[in-house]
């Protein structure tokens, strides 16, 4: 079931998602100093690109430099990748099939403001002692 909703999620908005978080990290890494976010914003891009599966934990050890990078990216480009996933999920949520890709394209939103301390598993891998944030 997995893959056949990473499929549809994938034509019905995921590639355009997931380039959207891979040109933001290519704009990201032209500064030697946002490279981080560069890097956060790839690996939130691969998750765009095939979510379903995936588990969404806190990474133990993140402390007060990911609230500050989590500030930065908000501002720089959080909001605006937010809003990308919001535009996706009302038009996924037109169709009974993608209610349920809206949901997830929904519940997306919170890693992708604030994605630093956060890590992204697979759902069968989940570290021992941590807590879900949430599973897509």
């Amino acid at each position: 079931m997995r893959a056949i909703l990473n499929v549809i999620w994938l034509l019905t908005g995921g590639i355009w998602l997931a380039l959207g978080y891979f040109a933001f990290g290519l704009l990201a890494c032209l500064l030697i100093i946002t490279i981080p976010v560069g890097v956060a914003s790839f690996r939130m891009g691969a998750y765009a690109l095939w979510p379903f599966g995936k588990t969404v934990v806190n990474k133990p050890g993140a402390g007060v430099g990911s609230a500050l990078m989590n500030g930065i990216w908000f501002v720089i480009g959080g909001l605006w990748l937010a809003i990308g996933h919001l535009t996706t999920a009302a038009a996924q949520a037109i169709t009974i099939i993608g209610i349920p890709l809206a949901i997830a394209n929904v519940k997306m939103i919170p890693v992708t403001c604030f994605p630093f301390g956060k890590q992204i598993v697979d759902s069968d891998s989940i570290p021992a002692g941590t807590q879900p944030i949430f599973t897509i």
